[in-house]
């Protein structure tokens, strides 16, 4: 009977993140002059469907079938997340009342799928998660009351990259290396160990180091010291060997440079200098000519290299549109399923259509990012939210095309779904400064006593002869 029910809720997951996607559709409609129904009454209905979610899935991970009783550990996990799911929603409505509800839903959704799946996966990470978001969420309030003590943060450029360039070094001296990687730090005893990457917080102060230089018309002189500044970064990531790390850097700098110059040229050139950067590296690391290698045709070494994308393609594929069922597959065989490889494992039990879903829900939060940075009336705001929403929506680009096999895969986590405590965190914080930035445009667009260019790719960009 169980087994029967285990086959029918996969059409219940699906149906619920069909739905959900809907009513973003009708939120969406509405704004732009369309009436598919209410949108508070869209907004509701995420919200009562990422509960209906949460109870479905947590009530099928507790069932024991051996004893036909529902175990505890899962239940008492699941009543704490739940809470927190409730409390996250009253707290987020209450700082940004004003901020865009179909981010918080989003999100919400996404963090709660994340539960799911390492609650199915490693109990232990599942609370390790629920703590690092329940920092996120604390550092998201706090974030309002930081910004009116700091009325202009903007004015601290050197800070940032100062600060990003000691976080990347201190791993040359003191990090640990993890999945390949020696971008890691690592503090307390064997038994409970933190580790962290410094890179995460990086990606923050990179946003507004990158803001704070491009919200005023540019020279030459300011273009080739950010540019060289950018680049040092980059190349300490890739030394470390976190290739993942250094193209989310690189990519974020070029989206920012050409909203902020609207230089076809300028992208161009650094497109192409991209590609020849890409092949020396190819030539001069071995790491990278693996993961390419593995790439191409991951099945010529299924034993070593290509394991972990053959087994990610064989759980995407094996069951179909619709999954095998919650707890019925086998994602643990996917090595670092749980960080790297965790949409396969969605993908495996929830089935390739509600995978499906989860990207279209990462597309509406990087409409809804874009839709903020061209509603906001302030430059270095707007350039902020556009590099918040080009950091997070590239980064899940990576992880979900090397997932599935369109590009090599980097390792990177996947935004708010990986198991992975400074990524959550820094993740839920960039959240946080997106909907801040709508909050704080929506409230003082027309009242600045500083008047900035609207950023609209004409006015303010470019550079000063």
């Amino acid at each position: 009977m169980f087994d029967l029910l285990l086959m029918l809720s996969r059409y219940v997951f699906l149906f619920y993140i069909v739905l959900f996607l809907w009513q973003g559709i009708v939120y969406i409609a509405y704004e732009q002059g369309g009436y598919l129904g209410s949108p508070y009454r869209a907004i509701s209905i995420q919200r009562s469907l990422i509960v209906l979610m949460h109870v479905t899935a947590f009530l099928i991970l507790a069932y024991n079938r051996e004893t036909h009783l529902f175990g505890m550990q899962p239940l008492v996990f699941g009543a704490i997340s739940f809470a927190f799911l409730l409390a996250a929603v009253a707290l987020l409505d209450r700082f940004y009342y004003e901020g865009c509800p179909l981010v918080w839903t989003g999100m919400l959704f996404l963090m709660d799928l994340s539960l799911i799946m390492l609650q199915r996966l490693s109990p232990a990470l599942a609370q390790r998660q629920l703590l690092w978001m329940g920092i996120g969420l604390a550092g998201m309030l706090v974030l309002p009351f930081f910004f009116r003590l700091i009325p202009r943060f903007e004015v601290f450029e050197w800070a940032y990259i100062i600060l990003c360039y000691g976080l990347l070094i201190c791993t040359r001296f003191f990090g640990v290396e993890k999945g390949g990687s020696t971008n890691w730090l690592a503090f307390g005893p064997e038994s409970f160990r933190i580790t962290f990457q410094p890179s995460e917080i990086a990606k923050f102060l990179f946003i507004f180091y990158l803001a704070s230089v491009f919200r005023k018309r540019l020279n030459w002189r300011s273009f080739f010291t950010t540019g060289i500044l950018s680049a040092g970064l980059v190349l300490l990531l890739v030394l470390q060997k976190d290739l993942g790390g250094a193209l989310i850097f690189f990519m974020t700098y070029m989206v920012m440079l050409y909203i902020a110059t609207s230089n076809e040229l300028l992208f161009l050139l650094g497109m192409g200098a991209a590609s020849g950067a890409a092949m020396l590296a190819y030539k001069l690391f071995s790491h990278v000519r693996v993961r390419v290698a593995a790439w191409q045709n991951p099945w010529a070494d299924i034993d070593f290299g290509g394991y972990q994308i053959v087994n990610a393609l064989f759980a995407i594929t094996t069951w179909g549109v619709f999954g095998s069922g919650l707890t019925k597959g086998m994602p643990k065989s996917i090595p670092v399923v749980e960080s790297d490889m965790i949409f396969a494992a969605v993908c495996e039990e929830f089935g390739a259509a509600f995978g499906a879903g989860v990207i279209a829900i990462f597309i509406m939060l990087l409409y809804r990012g874009v839709r903020i940075a061209l509603d906001c009336g302030r430059r270095y705001y707007a350039i902020l939210a556009a590099g918040v929403t080009a950091m997070l929506s590239f980064q899940a680009f990576l992880i979900l095309g090397g997932s599935i096999k369109l590009i090599p895969l980097t390792g990177v986590t996947l935004p708010f779904v990986s198991y992975g405590g400074s990524s959550v965190l820094v993740s839920l914080m960039m959240m946080g400064l997106l909907q801040w930035v709508c909050v704080y445009c929506e409230q003082h667009n027309r009242q600045e006593i500083e008047q900035e260019p609207i950023l609209n790719g004409v006015e303010g960009g470019g550079f000063d002869e």
